[in-house]
């Protein structure tokens, strides 16, 4: 039998060991609602948390193929996706299907960067966006990104009917890490969800961010969408259309517009259907906006997946971090796009459209052919980036010319001078790597005469090999012009002021129009030096021609050959005759890494004459570094369609 006072103290025991784990139950309760304000992606029921220790979901078949949603507008957007897309493949190791909805500006640039990359295991499918406008184009909308920011809304109904889940992503983000991870997410959906988000990492949607600020509706700090999981098939099921209308009009009787485009209206139907949502970890969507609480995620994570630049000034927002991300993201923006078609991808994957009669080529090559290098750089497909900047095709007119030329990084200082001698369309192909590319874009911007030319369509060929492909660059400016007519020239040579309309008025003049197959040739005149004036009237060029004497570039090389006549140059005499006549289309040029003998004109080309008396028949000589073949050039004018060979042999 039990002492009287035994009973007494176990029931106390069990009353305070049961009070104890209440309060552990409350308090834990406490921590979660509190981490949930923080936007901690572990917070509420029935989401996991990001420590290392918790459940992970299980990875994706090793060779499952990954469906990605991209909605991409313009120019500046199609150079962010090639940014985002090295990162994806960067750390992938699925294959991927991209879904681009693209405006006509990004779908060509697209189109021809995927077809020339040739990655391995990667599938591009493009949607018009034209088709989706009426859609979404009656909701009025204050975001930078325009009616496209709108467009996501509508990607269950534009994608595909058989497919059932894909990640959306803006373009301004950057993985750091594989992708599969975030898909495999997935994997935490229960029966109701179709949404996956992370939470939005500012109080914007708490309103409280300055005076009278009236976000729209969401769900405590509502959520971000530059990340997103969708259930295609339940969006689909649960009507998901008319549900985003039907709740888009009834806030806009209130509210005059959307704010954040998309994300206002995602976060508004979440606001009334809860169960749609699955809170994501707060890693796959670090944002960087200037009202950014990100420090919350990323001083206890331990490691970042997903870079957000979620703000207009991108890379100039303001953040104590920013210097670590910016690097982060210069990385991929540098990063040599050739590396990522040569990895080794163990999953079986149809091949880019011919890689593998490129391959067989490569194969039936003789390394021990003294032209093997020439061979392999014949066969080499480049990366193609097309209109890489900004371009505004001018008016179409009937006898419009565009100059078509090609360069490299070290010619970049012609760019001004060309600007200001020809002010009619040009199409330029650039041999760049990729962080050459970078440069030349911070040298366009930083430069007033490039800045204002819309008319100027730079494209850019990412170089890979040894040698300098110098057709295969001029083909692609050459395919890329707009104009009826075209006026090839190399980088070297600077056309007179007058001579865009004299070409223009020529072909109006003499009936070319009408030509099956016509072509203007143009003297060219070479100096060994950049000389910035030029003859203005036929009187002081024949005077300049009778003095004999040679114009020198300035810094620079070039051969010397005599002074042409009418039995060396004919097509010159012919050009410059009679004495009175307006002043005849030319350019100057220099040329450097010449070899050091003298050489002949062509029937082409000539100098002008300067002050300067060097003769001849003493050309100066050439370090061996400068030394190399030269090859003549001719300036041809002739039809764009159909009239010009539509590609001059790559060699």
């Amino acid at each position: 039998m039990l002492p009287r006072g035994r009973p007494r103290a176990l029931g106390a025991a069990a009353l305070l060991l049961l009070l104890l784990l209440l309060g552990f139950l409350l308090f834990d309760g406490r921590l979660r609602r509190a981490a949930a304000l923080d936007g901690d992606p572990g917070a509420g029921p029935g989401d996991h948390n990001r420590s290392d220790c918790g459940p992970q979901p299980p990875p994706p078949p090793k060779c499952e193929l990954l469906h990605v949603a991209i909605v991409c507008a313009g120019h500046n957007s199609s150079r962010d996706v090639i940014t985002l897309v090295k990162s994806m493949l960067f750390y992938r190791k699925n294959p991927l299907h991209l879904h681009l909805v693209t405006d006509a500006v990004a779908r060509n640039i697209l189109e021809t960067l995927f077809h020339t990359w040739m990655v391995p295991a990667v599938r591009v499918s493009f949607y018009h966006a034209d088709q989706l406008k009426p859609q979404v184009s009656w909701i009025p909308n204050k975001h930078y990104s325009g009616l496209y920011g709108l467009m996501k809304l509508v990607l269950p109904s534009a994608l595909p009917a058989e497919l059932a889940r894909v990640i959306v992503l803006d373009t301004d983000v950057t993985f750091a890490s594989d992708i599969s991870e975030l898909w495999a997410l997935f994997a935490h959906f229960s029966d109701t969800q179709a949404i996956g988000l992370v939470e939005n990492q500012s109080d914007w949607y708490l309103g409280n961010l300055w005076k009278n600020h009236r976000p729209w509706p969401a769900l405590g700090r509502g959520f971000n969408t530059g990340v997103i999981l969708l259930r295609l098939d339940r969006l689909r099921q649960a009507g998901w259309e008319q549900m985003w209308r039907l709740t888009a009009r009834r806030e806009l009787l209130s509210l005059p517009a959307t704010s954040l485009a998309d994300q206002d209206i995602f976060n508004a139907v979440i606001k009334e259907h809860p169960g749609l949502v699955q809170r994501l970890p707060c890693v796959w969507n670090v944002q960087l906006s200037d009202h950014t609480l990100a420090e919350r995620c990323y001083s206890e994570a331990s490691d970042l997946k997903v870079i957000h630049w979620n703000s207009p000034k991108k890379l100039r927002v303001k953040n104590k971090h920013v210097e670590f991300f910016r690097n982060f993201y210069l990385t991929f923006l540098e990063y040599d796009g050739n590396l990522l078609r040569r990895e080794l991808f163990v999953c079986p994957s149809q091949p880019p459209p011919g890689a593998e009669q490129l391959q067989q080529a490569l194969a039936q090559l003789d390394e021990e052919d003294p032209c093997f290098e020439f061979r392999q750089q014949q066969l080499t497909v480049h990366r193609v980036h097309v209109t890489f900047l900004p371009h505004e095709p001018p008016p179409p007119r009937p006898h419009d010319v565009t100059l078509v030329a090609q360069l490299s990084m070290d010619r970049l200082q012609m760019l001004e001078a060309l600007c200001r001698h020809w002010p009619g369309p040009m199409s330029l192909a650039l041999y760049l790597t990729d962080a050459e590319a970078q440069q030349f874009l911070h040298f366009v911007e930083a430069s007033p005469v490039l800045a204002a030319r819309q008319d100027v369509a730079y494209h850019v060929v990412y170089r890979e090999g040894p040698l300098y492909p110098v057709n295969q660059l001029r083909n692609v400016a050459l395919a890329q012009a707009l104009t009826p007519y075209v006026f090839l020239s190399d980088i070297d040579f600077l056309p007179a002021y007058s001579l865009y309309d004299y070409l223009r008025a020529s072909i109006e003049q003499l009936g070319l129009g009408s030509w099956r197959k016509a072509a203007l040739v143009v003297p060219a005149f070479e100096t060994l030096r950049y000389r910035f004036s030029f003859p203005h009237s036929k009187v002081e060029l024949l005077a300049l021609l009778d003095a004999g004497t040679l114009y020198t570039f300035r810094n620079m090389s070039s051969w010397c050959c005599p002074r042409p006549s009418p039995s060396i140059c004919p097509t010159l005499q012919a050009w410059t005759s009679p004495a009175s006549a307006p002043a005849p289309p030319i350019v100057t040029a220099s040329r450097p890494s010449r070899t050091n003998s003298t050489r002949t004109c062509p029937a082409t080309m000539g100098l002008l004459p300067s002050n300067t008396s060097q003769p001849c028949s003493s050309p100066r000589a050439l370090p061996e570094a400068e030394a190399g073949p030269a090859l003549p050039l001719i300036l041809a004018l002739g039809r764009h369609q159909g009239n010009l060979p539509s590609a001059i042999p790559a060699i």
